[in-house]
C-alpha cells in the first residue's frame, strides 16, 4: 500500500490526478473500520489531514462554507448557532474521541444511506464543493448522491467543502437506534423550517438506497402552516405530514430493522420534529 500526505490542496489535488484509486483518508473513522476489519484493501491512500485549508470554514456570500476537514467537534462548538440540524446531528455521531476526529467531508465522501451529516444537509438546501486540477463545481446535495455508497464525484475529484445557508429559522434532528449515539441509525429524519421565506426542508436517512428528501410533504407543510399566526400546531397536519414522510421512504428490511419498521418510526419523527422546531419557532428560537 502506498501512502501519500500532500502538505497542501494543490498538491492534493495532483495526487489524486495523479492516482484517481487513491482512497483519501482524513479523520479515518469510517476507512480505518474498512481497513481493520479487511472490507478494503486500497492501493493507495490520500492522507488530507496536513492540508489546512480543509479545516477552515468562512462566509461565502450568503452561505456558510465548510471545509471538508472540519471536525463534528467544530461544528457543535463552532457553528452550533448557525447550523443547528447539522450540529444536533454531529452530536449523535459516536464518542466524543470519534467527534473529534470525523468530519461531515469524510461522511459525505462514504455516501452511505445511514450518514447522521447527510439528512440536515439535504434539510438546509446544501451544496457540495468537488474540486480537481480540471477545476471546482458544486452540486446540490440531493443530487450528489446516486446508490448506496455511490456519488457523482468523479475518480479524480476530492470534496473540498460544503455550502449551507444559516439557518433563519428552527432546524431538529432525530434518529431511531439502540442508544442515541455510538450506533447506525435505524432510520433518521432532519427538518428545516424558514418563516421568512416559508422555506420547508426535510432528509431522510437509512430509509433508502440514498438519503432522501419528502417532497410532497414539505410541500403540504409550506402551504398550511399557519405561518401569519404561530399559534397552536394543528395535530391533524402534524399526522399528515408524518405519513407523507414515511410514504417518501423507500427502505428495505435488514439486521437493523423491517421496511415497515422504518416506516412508522419515520412517521413518528417526522411528527416529533415537527413538534419541536413549532415550538422553537414560537418561543422565536432558532436552534
Amino acid at each position: 500500500m502506498e501512502f501519500l500526505a500532500p502538505a497542501s490542496f494543490t498538491d492534493a489535488l495532483a495526487a489524486k490526478a495523479a492516482y484517481p484509486e487513491a482512497v483519501p483518508i482524513c479523520g479515518g473513522t469510517d476507512v480505518m473500520v474498512e481497513l481493520n476489519f479487511d472490507r478494503r484493501r486500497p492501493g493507495v491512500l490520500l492522507d488530507l489531514s496536513r492540508v489546512d485549508a480543509l479545516a477552515q470554514w468562512s462566509c461565502d456570500g450568503e452561505l456558510i462554507r465548510v471545509g471538508a476537514g472540519v471536525t463534528y467537534r467544530r461544528i457543535i462548538d463552532e457553528l452550533g448557532r448557525a447550523l443547528p440540524g447539522l450540529a444536533l446531528a454531529a452530536r449523535t455521531v459516536g464518542s466524543p474521541q470519534i467527534r473529534n476526529r470525523g468530519t461531515v467531508g469524510g461522511n459525505l465522501g462514504s455516501a452511505s444511506p445511514a450518514g447522521d451529516a447527510h439528512p440536515p444537509l439535504l434539510a438546509a438546501g446544501a451544496l457540495v464543493e468537488l474540486a480537481s486540477v480540471r477545476g471546482t463545481r458544486r452540486v446540490p446535495v440531493a443530487e450528489f448522491f446516486t446508490g448506496p455508497k455511490r456519488s457523482v464525484r468523479a475518480p479524480d475529484e476530492l470534496i473540498a467543502a460544503f455550502l449551507v445557508p444559516p439557518a433563519r429559522g428552527p432546524q431538529q434532528f432525530a434518529k431511531v437506534g439502540t442508544r442515541n449515539a455510538m450506533v447506525i441509525a435505524v432510520c433518521s429524519f432532519g427538518l428545516a423550517l424558514d418563516p421568512v421565506t416559508r422555506r420547508v426542508g426535510t432528509g431522510i436517512g437509512s430509509a433508502g438506497p440514498t438519503p432522501l428528501r419528502a417532497g410532497a410533504a414539505e410541500d403540504l407543510l409550506a402551504a398550511d402552516l399557519p405561518w401569519d399566526d404561530v399559534g397552536a400546531l394543528p395535530e391533524s397536519l402534524a399526522r399528515r405530514f408524518g405519513d407523507l414522510v414515511a410514504a417518501a421512504a423507500s427502505p428495505i428490511d435488514d439486521v437493523r430493522g423491517t421496511a415497515a419498521y422504518r416506516r412508522h418510526a419515520l412517521a413518528v419523527l417526522a411528527r416529533r420534529t415537527l413538534h419541536w422546531a413549532w415550538r422553537d419557532l414560537r418561543e422565536g428560537d432558532r436552534g
